[in-house]
């Protein structure tokens, strides 16, 4: 079937729920980062999907933002040692980044496939 064969899926929800970007049923990974090869669906072959280092930057961003201002705030409210910002912000940051990665991965392959988004060429022109 043709990709115009498909009602137009919601890009947030299909994205962050790791769903196909076409049909919105079948799924995109094959393990916890692994995109599938296709769609078991509706057969969408997915070798456009290469999210890169895309959902990596993000996951640093935001966790980075969160954890920092999370970690100011204890260490002027409370002044605790050292260890306990280790007990306490590690954790977190393995939850937070984990977390969120396959769920932005996801989220930007289905953004590849709306924006029908390809490798970059360059224009030569007559030369």
């Amino acid at each position: 079937m043709r990709d115009e064969d498909y009602p137009p899926q919601p890009v947030f929800s299909t994205g962050i729920a790791g769903r196909c970007p076409r049909c919105g049923d079948g799924k995109v990974f094959s393990g916890y980062l692994s995109v599938a090869p296709r769609c078991s669906v509706c057969g969408l072959d997915l070798d456009f999907a290469d999210a890169a280092d895309g959902p990596a930057v993000f996951v640093i961003l935001i966790v980075g933002f969160i954890v920092v201002a999370m970690a100011a705030v204890v260490e002027l409210a409370f002044q605790p040692p050292y260890w306990v910002h280790l007990v306490i912000w590690i954790p977190l940051i393995l939850i937070l980044s984990l977390g969120m990665l396959r769920p932005l991965k996801g989220l930007m392959i289905v953004q590849q496939y709306r924006r029908r988004a390809e490798e970059g060429k360059l224009d030569r022109g007559n030369q």
